[in-house]
């Protein structure tokens, strides 16, 4: 299943359905992540906060393929993609284990496809740098066996994209 986490208004809705099998809107409407980790030990891939993402970790840990379209904010992830992921830490265990001779928690899901990010704004080179490595690195530790990252240079490029 292709999963797409999105910063858009509500004109790319259609669209970003069209594209996937399921859509999650980081439009602000749910609470930040408290750091309880009750998604990792009390009540395995479910947040406690009752609002839309309470069941984020499991559609995110059902995704083969997760897309995320964000709008570059210093060469990170906007805002309110960043909850959106924070949110999403029970998709992995709090145990450790080696992968590519790194440390990494247990995946509660086990290994995905793709990770990729479609940025939008401007950017530096710099920017870009960064957020290339910090894919790499977030594709790793969530189990996806690869990356990629797409700048656009105006959002009319989007559909193209996904």
């Amino acid at each position: 299943m292709k999963v797409i986490i999105h910063d858009l208004g509500p004109e790319y809705e259609t669209l970003i359905e069209q594209k996937c099998g399921q859509a999650v809107a980081a439009d602000g409407k749910y609470a930040p992540c408290q750091g309880c980790f009750g998604c990792w030990t009390k009540h395995p891939a479910e947040c406690f906060m009752k609002d839309k993402l309470n069941q984020i970790c499991r559609i995110i840990g059902h995704a083969d393929e997760l897309v995320i379209v964000t709008k570059n904010l210093y060469g990170e992830y906007s805002a309110q993609v960043k909850n959106i992921l924070d949110r999403s830490i029970g998709t992995s265990t709090p145990f450790s284990t080696y992968r590519d001779r790194q440390m990494h928690h247990t995946l509660r899901y086990g290994k995905h496809d793709l990770w990729k990010v479609i940025v939008y704004g401007e950017i530096s080179e710099a920017e870009k740098a960064t957020m290339l490595y910090m894919a790499e690195r977030n594709a790793v530790n969530d189990g996806y066996e690869r990356s990629e990252v797409v700048f656009l240079d105006d959002l009319t490029e989007l559909e193209a994209a996904l």
